[in-house]
């Protein structure tokens, strides 16, 4: 179920330097979590499977099988944040919501199509990305095509 977030008048479209200070934070999350799958992965091709040490990642098999794990897991990460409050938590120290344009959490569909298009920005040289420099709204490719935008929010108020 898709909530509705508050205070939309006070955000505004989040521009590129903030964009890559959330993601090099969360890159460094999602490094974290391809090790522990990676080592997870390991532990069921030596242990379970009863590979020696040097056939290890030799077969197709496990390679496909092991980038499979490392991309279904980063996609797991980001849907979890973004589905549940908007935020990864990369964004949420650079204050950015990614939202529907009319201001509610996304769906999984829209954080699957984020997902995707974002790893073809990055492909394509960062030119998703680069985007939002030459864009009104400031939006990336992975907001045109899922129909989402990141936000800025406003700092929080402190209490006297």
């Amino acid at each position: 179920m898709q909530r509705r977030f508050g205070n939309l008048d006070d955000t505004w479209p989040a521009g590129l330097g903030r964009r890559l200070g959330a993601m090099l934070y969360d890159s460094f999350l999602v490094a974290a979590i391809w090790l522990l799958v990676t080592t997870l992965h390991l532990v069921v091709v030596r242990l379970v499977l009863g590979l020696p040490a040097e056939q290890v990642g030799a077969g197709l098999g496990q390679v496909i099988s092991l980038r499979l794990l490392l991309l279904t897991s980063a996609f797991a990460f980001f849907a979890f944040f973004w589905v549940r409050g908007g935020m990864t938590l990369g964004m949420q120290a650079w204050r950015l919501r990614v939202q529907t344009l009319d201001g509610r959490s996304i769906t999984l569909a829209q954080s699957l199509v984020r997902f995707l298009v974002g790893g073809l920005s990055l492909a394509a040289f960062g030119l998703g990305y680069l985007w939002i420099l030459f864009d009104a709204e400031r939006r990336s490719w992975s907001d045109i095509a899922s129909g989402t935008r990141v936000v800025v929010l406003p700092r929080p108020q402190r209490r006297r």
